[in-house]
């Protein structure tokens, strides 16, 4: 405490009168302080777009200053359907965020006070604890189930290892240990290879493709694009050339007749390895013994073409190529739901992207 005589003034603190600091309720907040709108509010403009965590998406008009007891005070307005007007003060900013729905999106706003921003949340949770449950189920199924079986590496594969014009990097290596590793194991694989542009992914594909084709398995090799799947195609042929493995695309580049002629000789099991886009996940498409399947930048891929892949993939070893996973497919290697390897170093003399805007 505090005594001063010559003002005939005594402070007592309230240790000293109760023996002990007060406990003091803490206010609950519903949000982290730190949201992505304090982080983002230089960026946020009068017009943009924002999410309310009770009344949804409104339309940032910016600070304004009412008088409230006499005292100014800076409020943030959002305006809602129909003209109403929020208006929230400083310590409530954890409330709200910027709309992430992209630059040029143009949502619906949601009405004060009304339901529908309500209905939207339950809908969402509803459909993220089914996608949980499907995702749960799927994965315990692939846990109990068998995987195509290997045999060991053989010269042929030592050999095919050695026509790979260029010298291998330490990362790309250990991305093919890995695999040939999830190979020996009894339960399919399911790996997600992530690397940037350029750093080799393909090379891991091709050698785990050349393994199984050569143990009289079939593999499908899946890309989002023609181009693509073009690109992959003649990279297959050209490292393939040589060996007993037939090889066919299925893609808009390839003739009606020739699509009807491939699908026809993947039912019958004389295609071993088949490179396409969505084509293949087509319900006419049936494969005679599926070994493993490859699906290439997976993120580009819409919600029909994904659901395809998860019936094909219950017994199957999968493996995942992608510069740019999406967030729930990245999560699951993370957290080991999914087996990850990183290709972080580029090959030898490798030039950086360039990236022009003309």
């Amino acid at each position: 405490g505090l005594v001063l005589p010559a003002e005939a003034l005594a402070i007592i603190t309230e240790e000293e009168i109760f023996g002990g600091r007060v406990a003091k309720a803490k206010r609950k907040t519903e949000r982290d302080p730190k949201s992505p709108f304090l982080e983002d509010m230089r960026s946020l403009h009068a017009g943009d777009f924002v999410v309310h965590s009770d009344h949804g998406i409104g339309r940032y008009i910016g600070l304004v200053q009412r008088q409230i007891g006499g005292i100014a005070v800076d409020l943030l307005g959002v305006e809602y359907a129909g003209g109403d007007k929020l208006y929230l003060p400083v310590y409530r900013l954890n409330q709200i965020q910027k709309y992430a729905g992209g630059e040029n999106a143009s949502p619906k706003l949601d009405r004060l006070g009304g339901q529908s921003f309500g209905k939207t949340k339950a809908r969402v949770k509803k459909a993220a604890r089914e996608m949980a449950d499907e995702l749960l189920r799927l994965y315990a199924e692939r846990e109990a189930a068998t995987g195509p079986d290997l045999p060991p590496l053989d010269d042929d594969y030592r050999m095919f290892e050695a026509t790979f014009p260029f010298e291998e990097t330490a990362d790309q290596m250990r991305a093919i240990e890995e695999m040939h590793s999830d190979f020996a194991k009894t339960r399919p694989m399911d790996r997600l290879v992530c690397g940037d542009v350029g750093f080799g992914k393909t090379e891991v594909a091709l050698r785990g493709a050349f393994r199984v084709a050569m143990a009289g398995k079939q593999v499908a090799l899946l890309c989002p694009t023609t181009v693509l799947a073009q690109q992959h195609l003649r990279s297959f042929e050209a490292r393939m050339q040589n060996y007993p493995i037939t090889i066919r695309g299925l893609s808009r580049f390839q003739t009606k007749k020739e699509q009807d002629e491939t699908i026809r000789m993947l039912k019958e099991g004389k295609v071993d390895i088949v490179v396409g886009t969505h084509r293949l996940l087509s319900k006419d498409v049936h494969f005679k013994d599926l070994g493993l399947l490859v699906v290439d930048e997976e993120q580009r891929f819409g919600v029909t073409h994904k659901e395809r892949i998860k019936q094909l993939r219950k017994n199957v070893h999968i493996l995942t190529l992608s510069a740019t996973p999406i967030p729930r497919t990245l999560q699951m290697a993370v957290s080991g739901v999914r087996e990850l390897s990183l290709i972080t170093t580029p090959p030898a003399d490798r030039r950086a992207v360039r990236t022009v805007v003309t």
